[in-house]
């Protein structure tokens, strides 16, 4: 059985929150989504699944936000079309995180990695026994500086591949009809 119909299986059966009263099972939003890796987390709602791709959704009647899978956040936001499309880039940029390291990255003039990735630019650099990076919108009107630091380089790298992910997350919700 594939598995988003395990996961409506679950919704189904009322498993989890589904089944209290005082949680609300429509109207929810979806505040961000988070890819953890491998399957580590059971969903907040059907507290059942196992999931990888977590959906952070909020409501304005429940005082959490809760971390569920994807055919929960589905049915929670009465979208289950929104919250497979979210899975989808979630796919999509964890193929771009394996593969980010190797992409040919130009160095600055002053000696520093950089590359041009998803509008912005990351710029990783030494800092005393460690690295750093700072990412900037090509267009220059947004820059971040990373405050914390990574033993090595390409850990920097891939720190600042996770930011911009967070960013097009954000950005994508701000724009929602």
């Amino acid at each position: 059985m594939a598995k988003h119909e395990e996961e409506l299986k679950l919704v189904t059966q009322r498993r989890g929150k589904w089944s209290q009263s005082g949680v609300p099972h429509k109207g929810w939003s979806c505040e961000y989504i988070e890819d953890l890796g491998s399957p580590s987390e059971v969903c907040h709602m059907c507290e059942s699944q196992n999931i990888r791709y977590v959906h952070y959704m909020s409501h304005h009647e429940y005082p959490e936000v809760l971390a569920v899978g994807c055919v929960c956040a589905g049915h929670m936001e009465d979208d289950l079309n929104a919250a497979k499309e979210r899975d989808v880039q979630m796919h999509s940029r964890a193929r771009k995180r394996k593969q980010w390291l190797s992409r040919v990255w130009k160095v600055s003039q002053k000696g520093y990695d950089y590359i041009k990735s998803d509008g912005y630019i990351v710029t990783v650099y030494p800092k005393e026994k460690s690295w750093g990076a700072t990412i900037a919108a090509e267009k220059f009107d947004f820059v971040k500086h990373s405050y914390l630091f990574y033993k090595t380089q390409e850990k920097a790298k891939l720190a600042a591949f996770d930011v911009i992910t967070k960013l097009l997350a954000r950005k994508k919700n701000e724009y929602k009809p």
